[in-house]
């Protein structure tokens, strides 16, 4: 099941889907129209071109309004997946500063000793 946000989201999107559908079919009328053998009716340009132009703001807005919310999208309060993430971060970087002080504790012992 999805968390509420993102099934909204995925409505939105799916909203945004169906409008762009009818913007095609709005420039596919405006291109019949324009080919009608009687020439356009410039009344049914317009009113076609202005829902369109509505249309495209609507997408743009939703748009817009989806990415600014997928940016803002914060990981789930109570995880502790980054700590987690951080804390083997910090054990192999001990593991690595263990393994030089081995190495030269090695070297100290094997050098000659000039005295």
């Amino acid at each position: 099941m999805l968390p509420q946000s993102q099934s909204s989201s995925l409505q939105h999107l799916n909203h945004v889907e169906q409008r762009i559908v009818q913007l095609m079919q709005l420039a596919g009328a405006v291109m019949e129209e324009l080919g009608n053998y009687q020439g356009p009716r410039p009344e049914k340009v317009v009113a076609h071109c202005r829902e369109y132009m509505l249309a495209i703001k609507e997408i743009q807005t939703t748009l817009r309004e989806e990415i600014k919310s997928a940016c803002e999208y914060r990981p789930f309060e109570k995880s502790d997946y980054s700590a987690r993430i951080a804390n083997e971060i910090s054990c192999k970087k001990v593991e690595y500063v263990l393994e030089k002080l081995d190495a030269m504790q090695t070297n100290i012992k094997n050098a000659p000793v000039n005295l």
